[in-house]
């Protein structure tokens, strides 16, 4: 295996850099830098050196011998100062040591991976934790890192072996009278582990918006504000407004955090009849945004309705405020009459939403968990067949075991994992 090493820190200048070694060379590259014998387990302040004895930068050097790190190999990690001549320099020392070479992106973490430090739920939970630009998302990450959701899989895949080594007792000795009717027992353990999959794959979708966005899309005619609204949330002008309609043809979004969660506005093209081809593509995909949106804010005149479906969760409101004396239900984003209930009701509405998320956030985990759910709900059904019928159920069960253990990464995930990790720093 080799040692590898790379910047942990964002490029740039800054006050403190952070250089990571990883590999069965790293407490042998750390001595050759500071000259000095580093711990198995601790810091040191130390003058980093080059071959030649030249001083580097002086910088604290921590130790961890292996299976005591993250990756589970030794490793060594360099505080410096955060200029780039020190970075650089001390990059450039590592690199002709010929102990060790650049890290791929992602390649500490898949080592983590790899030595059993870390599950694959909890690499995508770590992926998410540095990705998160809200609290809500902040909080997400960190219950899968902690390896919520791979404990749960676990608990899951411990309850079918069971119920599986059951019935594979029964064929054994399908010739012989077995004592105990091992069916009961089988069946709650199935019932009860199908039950929790589903209750999870219910709540996938909410919390794939917690960690992607929830998209709020603003719908109208052409020229009732609809763009003026947009950049008063947004407190800049992302979308331009003008008199004329059908100024906005595209879809303009703007990303912001709203009560701790992520939120996209959609400024979506006013709703008419045009002869205008391009105008009409924009219409159409306005229409399509709206519907996929998870609220949408119409603003409308009584009585105006649009080819957009009303549900539960929108809000209707008379559109420019400040030109009409009727201030109920109005909004104005050139004054900024209504927009804090406006705002209020978007963050009470989504928050709502986000109490029914479930533990699993990704795609890749409803699927998994579907796949599961569904040979489990075989072999229920199977099993109520008779003794006869028990070596399909335990197929079933086996199924329903491989989708779990795909779940966390144990077998069959060597495209996934390049595509995963490809998404990671070079010093992660």
């Amino acid at each position: 295996m080799d040692t590898i090493f790379a910047l942990a820190t964002a490029q740039g200048k800054a006050g403190v850099a952070v250089i990571r070694v990883s590999g069965p060379n790293a407490i042998q590259v750390g001595e050759n830098l500071t000259h000095r014998t580093l711990p198995a387990r601790g810091m040191i302040f130390s003058k980093l050196k080059d071959k030649e004895g030249q001083i580097l930068d002086e910088a604290l050097v921590l130790s961890f011998t292996a299976p005591d790190s993250f990756t589970g190999e030794n490793i060594v990690e360099f505080q410096l100062h955060g200029s780039t001549a020190v970075v650089s320099a001390v990059m450039s020392a590592l690199e002709v040591s010929n102990l060790a070479r650049l890290a791929d992106p992602g390649e500490f973490t898949r080592r983590a991976l790899d030595n059993g430090k870390l599950d694959l739920t909890q690499v995508e939970g770590l992926a998410d934790l540095i990705d998160a630009e809200t609290e809500a998302q902040r909080k997400q990450a960190q219950v899968i890192l902690s390896g919520a959701l791979g404990a749960l899989a676990d608990r899951w895949r411990t309850d079918l072996i069971r119920a599986a080594s059951l019935i594979e007792v029964t064929i054994d000795f399908a010739d012989e009278e077995v004592p105990v009717d091992v069916t009961p027992e089988v069946d709650a353990l199935l019932s009860g582990v199908l039950s929790d999959i589903q209750k999870e794959v219910q709540g996938v979708s909410i919390a794939e918006r917690i960690r992607e966005g929830f998209e709020v899309a603003i719908v109208g005619s052409p020229n009732v504000g609809k763009s003026t609204l947009l950049n008063a949330l947004a407190g800049r002008n992302a979308a331009i407004t003008s008199e004329y309609a059908g100024t906005t043809r595209d879809v303009i979004e703007v990303r912001m955090d709203l009560a701790g969660l992520p939120v996209t506005l959609l400024d979506t093209a006013g709703l008419r009849d045009t002869d205008d081809h391009v105008e009409e593509i924009g219409i159409q995909l306005a229409q399509e945004r709206a519907n996929a949106a998870d609220i949408r804010v119409f603003l409308a005149e009584e009585n105006e309705t649009f080819d957009v479906p009303f549900r539960d969760g929108d809000l209707s409101l008379l559109p420019k405020a400040d030109e009409r004396d009727a201030t109920r239900g109005a909004i104005s984003g050139k004054t900024g009459q209504g927009i804090d209930d406006l705002v209020s009701h978007i963050a009470c509405t989504l928050k709502n939403r986000s109490t029914h998320a479930g533990i699993a956030t990704r795609a890749r985990h409803r699927d998994a968990m579907k796949r599961a759910s569904e040979s489990l709900q075989r072999a229920i059904d199977v099993l109520q067949q008779g003794p006869e019928f028990y070596d399909l159920a335990a197929e079933d069960m086996r199924s329903a075991i491989r989708a779990l253990e795909l779940l966390v990464g144990r077998i069959d995930v060597e495209n996934l994992l390049d595509e995963i990790f490809s998404s990671f720093c070079l010093g992660k």
